[in-house]
């Protein structure tokens, strides 16, 4: 016994000292890394009016300016006396509520009267119907945000060769051509819009974590695009941040869907750090997950400034950041381009808005930005000091 209890000794020591090992090393991999959140935040700045985005067809986009009328158009547009239908994909969100009250605004300034606007529910059967009846109707402008590229296309297409100037939000139908077709496609800078939510995601977690996806499991050009900046940039400029799990959420109850996917993440990684979300509503869903799990800790980054996760980005909670569209300020640059149709003057055909970069700090500022009115009292009175 005498001669064994040194080796014991010595191995007991031993062990302590690769624990000790194990315990530092673990709990440096693991710590946030202030340099990377500062790099990701110099990496915010420098996107601030920037559009990385290409077209639908890979087209350079150009600046909403490039929709402006100068008065004597104005006068020639309010001549016409033109009517206009908006038929929607989608109006359950403040984004769409947004696009339609920028449309109806600016069509309102240029004499054009709003005879339809429609919501399809996402159900491209039911945006084909919309179409159909609206043109009934006999409208000289369509702005529409398909709900499928191939489903809708023979509906687009015969509503063009009826006369009718077609200008896209976000996403065109397959086969059609800008110039021809349809006027121009006008959208967010839905990329940057993804790459903005990724450097807030890493912002937050310090450049080191576990974390899962929300995609939108749909054929939507703008999705995809905010699916691949997300991806990219974690992927490329933060490799100790690990993606672990995606799920894809076809709607219609996006919310729902993305709750559920959320939650089956959180029970098979219980050290997850993180989920992104394709937009505000399925963050909705995600946000909800985080609470049910007891995860106030989750960082949850996503896109465009809804009323639910701007009063959570305004109580600092959950939603650590996201990039938002200027939905309002869309519908205007449609309205101009489908007006400027009417009198013959040439568009581009891809106009693009810049991402803006919104985390707490900024949240009360950048609603008014986004809808041209200052935050609602509930997100005002959220907002932690």
């Amino acid at each position: 016994m005498i001669r064994r209890l040194p080796i014991v000794a010595l191995a007991a020591a031993l062990s302590l000292s690769v624990a000790s090992c194990s315990s530092s090393t673990t709990g440096t991999s693991n710590a946030p890394d202030a340099g990377v959140s500062e790099k990701a935040q110099q990496a915010l700045d420098e996107i601030k009016g920037q559009v990385l985005s290409k077209g639908p067809n890979g087209e350079t986009p150009s600046p909403a300016s490039a929709a402006d009328l100068t008065p004597e158009e104005i006068e020639k547009v309010k001549a016409l006396g033109a009517k206009a239908a908006i038929v929607m994909h989608y109006g359950g969100n403040d984004w769409a509520t947004a696009q339609v009250n920028g449309l109806k605004s600016e069509f309102e300034k240029l004499g054009i009267k709003v005879i339809a606007t429609t919501d399809a529910n996402f159900k491209p059967d039911k945006q084909v119907s919309d179409i159909e009846t609206v043109m009934t109707q006999d409208p000289d402008i369509i702005v529409s945000i398909p709900t499928d590229p191939v489903a809708t296309a023979s509906a687009y297409k015969k509503a063009a060769e009826a006369g009718t100037k077609i200008v896209f939000m976000d996403n065109i139908p397959q086969g059609l051509t800008a110039g021809q077709d349809y006027v121009s496609v006008v959208s967010a800078d839905n990329y940057g819009n993804g790459v903005v939510s990724a450097h807030q995601m890493a912002k937050a977690l310090g450049g080191k974590g576990k974390i899962g996806l929300v995609f939108h499991q749909a054929d939507f050009f703008v999705t995809k695009q905010r699916y691949e900046g997300f991806k990219e940039t974690i992927t490329k400029e933060y490799p100790e941040i690990q993606v672990v799990e995606e799920k894809g959420i076809a709607g219609p109850d996006f919310a729902g869907d993305a709750q559920a996917a959320a939650n089956a993440m959180l029970s098979k990684y219980p050290d997850l750090s993180g989920i992104w979300a394709v937009w505000d509503v399925p963050a909705e869903g995600v946000m909800a997950a985080a609470r049910a799990a007891g995860r106030q800790d989750l960082k949850i980054a996503t896109e465009d400034l809804g009323k639910n996760v701007a009063i959570a980005l305004a109580k600092d909670e959950l939603i650590v950041g996201l990039g938002a569209q200027v939905p309002f300020d869309q519908g205007v640059t449609e309205a101009r381009l489908a007006a400027g149709a009417l009198i013959g003057k040439e568009a581009p055909a891809y106009v693009a808005l810049s991402a803006l970069p919104v985390d707490h700090s900024n949240v009360l500022e950048a609603w008014k930005q986004v809808y041209h009115e200052d935050a609602p009292k509930d997100i005002q009175d959220s907002y932690k000091q």
